[in-house]
């Protein structure tokens, strides 16, 4: 059953429904009192860094903020994980298409592995980066005409690794989403205009590879300066209590029309800890046959 909790800016609760079991949840709703209440947001308002205006106390951000905070630590200690990331992203105005990849992700050293299975043009396109190696280039290869100028090198922010890509290699993953989140959270928190609520029971996925999850959405009624979003949903995994989809959207142009989709990030078969090493990130890997 989905259960909805709700903060708007500018009083309390105005609606609470209580009883929610995920551990973000619990987090947001275990200060039943408001001098409780205060105190925590007064804790986090401590941690938000100097940057010229001032954090409003009760903001609806601060329990979102507060969780993040606190797993943070938890999801750096992951060692590495593989997923399925699927993405869809608007670059330049334009919506481009869905793509799917398979992912390999290491914390220490950040290491990345990724291979395209989708769009069928890009099936088979790899690329790594590993930080402090490699000169700090991205190393990949194309594939149809483009795999026969073999493995190359490039600047991962560079024209051809950035064709078709909203961010490079080197902000890939869940730390650097969560990071996103807070620099976004501290901001937001110090301006009005704003409103979250939760969601328990949303399923992402379909079939064995289906995850509950707790949705947190964040909504600016209305465009604002340094606001990039009108909607933005993030979906906390229950049993892994990472975010595994991430998902904005921008103000309808006209009254009435559907908001359109700025990004969207969903990482799916998540496998935490596998024990990923230097040979996931070499390009000399035989199982990777990269030209």
């Amino acid at each position: 059953m989905k259960k909805t909790w709700t903060y708007y800016l500018g009083g309390i609760a105005v609606s609470l429904l209580f009883g929610v079991s995920s551990a973000l949840c619990n987090d947001a709703a275990t200060d039943s009192a408001l001098s409780d209440e205060a105190n925590a947001t007064t804790r986090i308002a401590a941690n938000i860094p100097a940057t010229g205006a001032a954090v409003i106390a009760d903001h609806p951000l601060i329990p979102v903020i507060r969780w993040a905070e606190k797993e943070r630590p938890n999801i750096a200690a992951i060692k590495d994980y593989t997923a399925i990331l699927q993405k869809q992203e608007n670059i330049g105005g334009k919506l481009q298409g869905a793509q799917v990849l398979e992912v390999k992700v290491r914390h220490e050293p950040f290491s990345v592995y990724t291979k395209f299975r989708f769009p069928q043009e890009m099936n088979g396109q790899q690329a790594i980066y590993v930080k402090g190696q490699n000169d700090g280039k991205l190393i990949g290869h194309g594939v149809g005409l483009e795999r026969k100028l073999g493995t190359l090198r490039f600047d991962p922010d560079g024209f051809i690794p950035m064709r078709n890509q909203k961010y490079p290699i080197t902000e890939m993953g869940i730390l650097n989403l969560v990071d996103k989140l807070l620099e976004v959270g501290y901001r937001d928190s110090q301006f009005g205009g704003c409103e979250v609520t939760y969601t328990e029971g949303v399923v992402i996925g379909t079939g064995p590879s289906a995850r509950e999850c707790t949705m947190i959405q964040v909504t600016h009624p209305k465009p604002r300066a340094n606001v990039t979003f009108h909607i933005a949903r993030i979906f906390v995994d229950k049993e892994l209590n990472v975010p595994i989809r991430y998902e904005s959207y921008d103000w309808p142009q006209r009254e009435g029309e559907t908001p359109a989709l700025i990004e969207a990030y969903t990482y799916m078969n998540l496998k935490l800890n596998v024990g990923l090493t230097d040979a996931d990130f070499d390009q000399t890997n035989p199982a990777y046959a990269f030209p």
